[in-house]
């Protein structure tokens, strides 16, 4: 099953999570304009998975572990019909709760709730993506700087490149391209600013604790963006120690001369 997938309403026996503010890269929760809205009726497989695995189908979504639709067949095939359960699940993986959590980057977890393995960059990425679109359909805030701090967030804790980022996800619609080179731009500016003062405090002999005093900076948060710098810096010299290690691809004129 896939992470991108009409939303599913939670099974009616678990309560509803209060909405959190202020969090980063999530906006403030919409006033509720029909607070005396009829419940969606649940899918009877839903509920049963609920009260089977309520950490899992409860009051909290979690990303599911690759293989789980698999798994419950083999646990329960006197209670789930394969048809029956691939539709549950495809509208419990296609909810906006769900979608948060992966969108968050939370881990996979098992039926037990347990972590298990990272979410795929390019799942987590187009969850970000869908939670945004529904979210702006039904807002007159311009909600893009939330989604664009997710996206860094979610480009800081993939590892990855660019060109690799943009290779995984391939997202070529205009909205998601404008949001990424927003996102780039802005990790290339605070990257720029950690660089600068890694140079800084090289060049000034401080202690860090000197170095923070003098500034009027927080200790800590220079510790760590010296830290941060310097895994850049790493990392950087690392790629380019194999770019100059890889051959060159000979032309047939040079495999002619060889000859």
């Amino acid at each position: 099953m896939t992470d991108t997938l009409p939303p599913s309403a939670a099974p009616a026996a678990a309560p509803q999570r209060p909405a959190r503010q202020g969090a980063r890269g999530r906006p403030p929760a919409a006033k509720q304009q029909n607070p005396a809205r009829t419940p969606r009726p649940v899918h009877p497989v839903l509920q049963q998975l609920f009260e089977l695995y309520p950490k899992m189908f409860g009051a909290q979504f979690l990303p599911l572990k690759l293989g789980v639709f698999q798994e419950l067949l083999a646990l329960h095939p006197e209670l789930f019909k394969r048809d029956e359960l691939k539709v549950a699940l495809g509208l419990h993986a296609r909810s906006t709760r769900y979608l948060e959590s992966v969108a968050a980057g939370l881990q996979r977890h098992d039926l037990n709730g347990e972590p298990v393995e990272p979410v795929a960059p390019e799942h987590v990425h187009h969850a970000i993506m869908e939670v945004f679109r529904r979210r702006q359909a039904r807002s007159n805030q311009d909600l893009r700087p939330y989604a664009r701090a997710q996206l860094i967030e979610a480009i800081e804790s993939s590892g990855l490149s660019r060109e690799d980022y943009l290779l995984c996800v391939r997202q070529q619609d205009e909205t998601s391209a404008a949001l990424l080179d927003e996102a780039f731009a802005e990790l290339g500016e605070q990257a720029a600013k950690r660089e600068a003062l890694r140079k800084t405090f090289e060049a000034s002999g401080k202690t860090i604790a000197e170095f923070a005093d003098m500034y009027g900076m927080d200790p800590a948060e220079v510790a760590g963006t010296l830290e941060r710098a310097r895994i850049a810096q790493k990392a950087q010299a690392t790629i380019a120690a194999k770019v100059q290690e890889t051959p060159q691809d000979t032309t047939p004129a040079d495999e002619a001369a060889a000859q």
